[in-house]
């Protein structure tokens, strides 16, 4: 072997070195990718907004895959969880859902039923009742005669709420269409007793008007013989 093909052998040789190197140098690229990556599990995300005390649905969120290391502890990776739940807070579109934005829907104890109805946002205190709240349902009858004297009644103390729908646009009653914005109101689910079902069914349909008074939390309402109706007459 002459000396040309000596240095051609050399060279073959580096090249193949070189080549090895250049192979075992991807390999630990993606052998560190992989380990700062790791494996990917599931995660969901919200297709849109979702209001405060919603019900949630399954189709509401969208499957993705995402690196086991890079989601929170408290990421839900397994959907069938939302059964039941509700959100706590408003939650944002492209959001990933995690378990501390919903909680469980309260559920009916024996003997209770549910009852929903429209609460007007003009009360001002729609907004801030969530489910598991007590509250005082109100309501203000006018005088059914002439010289009769207008009522307000609590009607049900202590009524446990259970869900708080969205904020509804209401159509305006017949003696309110000059009105140019339409009344706005809430729909909100009571777990009441038959009877307590009863009244509130009353009140809606035939009451001036209902309202709710928010209890501070662990506060329930004791009622004394009497202090059930208020009339303006009882001041004096």
């Amino acid at each position: 072997m002459n000396s040309r093909q000596r240095r051609g052998v050399i060279l073959l040789l580096l090249s193949v070195l070189c080549a090895f190197g250049a192979f075992l140098g991807v390999l630990s690229v993606i052998s560190d990718v992989n380990s700062k990556v790791g494996p990917e599990v599931a995660a969901y995300r919200l297709k849109a907004d979702v209001a405060p005390y919603t019900a949630l649905q399954p189709n509401q969120f969208e499957k993705i895959a995402m690196p086991k290391r890079w989601l929170s502890a408290n990421a839900v990776t397994d959907l069938s969880v939302v059964g039941g739940k509700i959100a706590i807070t408003q939650l944002k579109k492209g959001s990933l859902l995690q378990d501390d934005m919903i909680v469980q829907r309260p559920a009916l104890a024996d003997g209770e039923q549910e009852i929903a109805i429209m609460i007007d946002s003009a009360t001002g205190v729609a907004g801030k009742i969530r489910p598991g709240a007590l509250v005082n349902i109100f309501a203000t009858f006018a005088a059914e005669n002439e010289g009769g004297t207008d009522q307000s009644r609590i009607i049900v103390s202590n009524a446990r709420v259970i869900d708080v729908g969205t904020l509804t646009a209401l159509e305006p009653d017949e003696g309110d269409r000059s009105r140019s914005a339409a009344r706005q109101a809430v729909p909100i689910t009571f777990a009441l007793k038959t009877k307590d079902a009863q009244r509130v069914a009353y009140a809606e349909s035939f009451a001036e008007h209902v309202r709710l008074a928010l209890l501070a939390d662990g506060s329930p309402t004791t009622l004394r013989p009497g202090e059930n109706t208020y009339t303006l007459e009882g001041d004096k």
